[in-house]
C-alpha cells in the first residue's frame, strides 16, 4: 500500500472516545486510528496524517463538541479538497433534525448513529463506509479483503477486470 488509510474519532467525552476506539479496534491492523477531543484539534491530526502522505477514509465525530461542533466541523472537512472523499458519520445522542439534515447536505455525512450505540452497529457501519472508500481510492484490493466486506471488494476487483500489484 502506498499509503495508509486512517480512522479518525472525534469525541470530547473520554470514557465514550475511549468506547468508540474499543469498537473499532477490529480495524486497526489495517487502519491506524486518531483520536482528537475538539473540531480544533481534529484539523491538526487531519493535517498531520495528509502531512505525512496519508489519507483519512473515515472520520466519527461527535455533534456536541466543545467549541465548534461536529456538524459543522464534517461540513468544513466536506469542502477541503483533501477531505471531500473521505466517508463521514455522525455518532451522537443529541444532534437535533435540522442539523442532521445540514451534516446529510452539506457535510458529506454517510452514516448517523445515535447514543447508545451497538458495538456490532458501529462496526458495521464502519466496514461498509470503509470498503466503500477503498474501492473508490485504492487500486489493490487485496489487503482489505480480511478486514473489510470480501464480497463487496471482490465483486470490485471483477468488475475492474483483474487485480492490481500497485
Amino acid at each position: 500500500m502506498a499509503s495508509e488509510i486512517y480512522i479518525l474519532v472525534v469525541e470530547d467525552e473520554p470514557d465514550v472516545l475511549d468506547a468508540i476506539v474499543r469498537d473499532l479496534s477490529g480495524f486497526e491492523d489495517t487502519f491506524p486510528i486518531e483520536m482528537a477531543e475538539t473540531a480544533e484539534n481534529a484539523r491538526r491530526v487531519v493535517q498531520s496524517v495528509y502531512d505525512t502522505g496519508n489519507r483519512i477514509g473515515l472520520m466519527v465525530c461527535d455533534h456536541i463538541l466543545p467549541g465548534e461542533n461536529g456538524v459543522e466541523f464534517l461540513v468544513d472537512m466536506h469542502e477541503q479538497e483533501e477531505t471531500y472523499k473521505t466517508r463521514k458519520m455522525l455518532i451522537t445522542g443529541q444532534a437535533g433534525h435540522d442539523d442532521t439534515i445540514k451534516a446529510l447536505n452539506k457535510g458529506g455525512l454517510r452514516h448517523y448513529i445515535s447514543k447508545p450505540w451497538q458495538p456490532k452497529e458501529l462496526q458495521d457501519a464502519a466496514r461498509e463506509l470503509l470498503t466503500d472508500y477503498v474501492i473508490e481510492e485504492e487500486r489493490n484490493l487485496l489487503p482489505y479483503m480480511k478486514t473489510l466486506n470480501s464480497e463487496k471488494l471482490s465483486e470490485a476487483i471483477r468488475t475492474r477486470g483483474g487485480v492490481s500489484d500497485s
